[in-house]
């Protein structure tokens, strides 16, 4: 809760169980039925929708972002996505397992991570994730 500004019912990051300052974080993300998305995606079906996974890996990607010392104290926001693709479902009972890599920052301003999301070691998303510092 102290890492991020996001809270219920859009804090998508249960646990951080590594980072490295300025390189990387892995986060956990459990999956339960009771979380208000399940109640329309899909009420006989339930999957978790690809917005929410892409967002769950960006708040692991803005772990890297934010805790750097060295960059300017703030909010920092989506700024793009390039390349995301969803391999496989992911519904209620699994765990995603976030991976990201920062890429690049710019200018202390924009950062670029690269992201991926794993359930039982099997790929279930990745892609590449922009963030911007707002003023």
């Amino acid at each position: 809760m102290g890492l991020l500004p996001h809270r219920y019912p859009f804090a998508l990051v249960d646990r951080v169980v590594q980072y490295e300052p300025g390189k990387s974080a892995t986060g956990i993300k459990n999956i339960t039925i009771n979380e208000p998305q399940f109640q329309g995606h899909f009420p006989e079906r339930p999957l978790m929708p690809g917005v929410l996974i892409v967002e769950a890996m960006a708040q692991v990607g803005g772990l890297i972002v934010t805790q750097m010392p060295d960059l300017p104290k703030g909010l920092f926001v989506f700024a793009g996505i390039d390349g995301v693709r969803f391999r496989r479902p992911v519904v209620p009972g699994d765990q995603l397992i976030i991976n990201c890599q920062l890429l690049s920052i710019k200018r202390q301003r924009f950062g670029k991570v690269k992201g991926e999301a794993k359930v039982d070691g099997k790929l279930v998303c990745s892609g590449e994730l922009m963030f911007s510092l707002v003023d």
